[in-house]
């Protein structure tokens, strides 16, 4: 790992440190809790599809005609990522992607998708990413953490981008699931099977393959520029301090216990 990314690993340790240690893991430890976890997280896997998603646009070319964009290591790199989290196979070796495996976890554990799907339904019409919110009538918490990642995208920056989908998303899923599966199929065997197994596949495939290549993808977009690390190093810690106030929403959702609606 070359040093410019090993200041940006320094930089977000202490917000890595204050997310990995969140009372909200304590919280998931009923499958009431667990559904409530689920429907709020279900907007962080879809942003994190259209982050990923944004790259894939930004570094390679999607259209035709056809014209060769950016270099072939970008190229390579991003669409290995997408390959693997737009279709990579469930339980039962069925292509599905990573959205779609949790939502498959939702349906199983019980949780309602009736919130990410009104907000899907309102994106098909044509509505906005902030409108489609709105209509949907997303909890504010969920409305900022999904806006923040769209200003991210709307720098039209990849390397701000592809250091948000490393740092804040691809670098610390891992971890962050690690914690909330330890006890959690003990807790209800029988019914968080694909959830179990959708947390194992992001250790297994993002904590591992996918974050080397995230890793070497951003280094490459930031190259010897050092504005362009010092960008990517701020974006780092606003996506992690992001991803904090998401945890602080969902865990005072869950301390809640008046309603059962997001």
């Amino acid at each position: 790992m070359n040093n410019h990314l090993q200041q940006i690993e320094a930089a977000i340790a202490p917000l890595n440190k204050q997310l990995l240690s969140h009372s909200l893991y304590q919280e998931v430890q009923s499958i009431e809790g667990l559904r409530l976890f689920m429907e709020a997280h279900i907007f962080a896997v879809w942003d994190f599809m259209s982050l990923l998603k944004t790259l894939q646009t930004q570094l390679t070319c999607t259209t035709a005609p056809w014209v060769p964009v950016g270099n072939a290591d970008t190229r390579y790199l991003i669409n290995e990522i997408v390959l693997g989290e737009e279709s990579d196979v469930d339980e039962d070796g069925v292509r599905t992607s990573h959205f779609e495996l949790y939502l498959k976890a939702m349906q199983q554990v019980g949780a309602s998708n009736s919130l990410i799907n009104a907000f899907l339904g309102y994106l098909k019409t044509g509505n906005s990413v902030q409108d489609a919110l709105k209509l949907a009538e997303v909890p504010d918490y969920l409305q900022q953490f999904v806006n923040t990642t769209f200003g991210f995208i709307a720098s039209g920056k990849p390397h701000v981008v592809a250091s948000v989908f490393t740092f804040g998303r691809e670098d610390v899923i891992p971890e962050m699931f690690i914690r909330l599966v330890a006890d959690i199929e003990g807790r209800v065997p029988g019914t968080i099977s694909t959830f179990k197994y959708y947390l194992e596949r992001h250790i297994e495939v993002d904590g591992d393959h996918h974050s080397h290549l995230a890793l070497e993808m951003t280094s490459l977009l930031c190259g010897d520029s050092e504005d362009y690390w010092q960008e990517a190093t701020e974006a780092a810690k606003e996506a992690i301090a992001s991803r904090i106030a998401l945890w602080d929403g969902i865990y005072a959702h869950l301390l809640a216990p008046a309603t059962n609606d997001i």
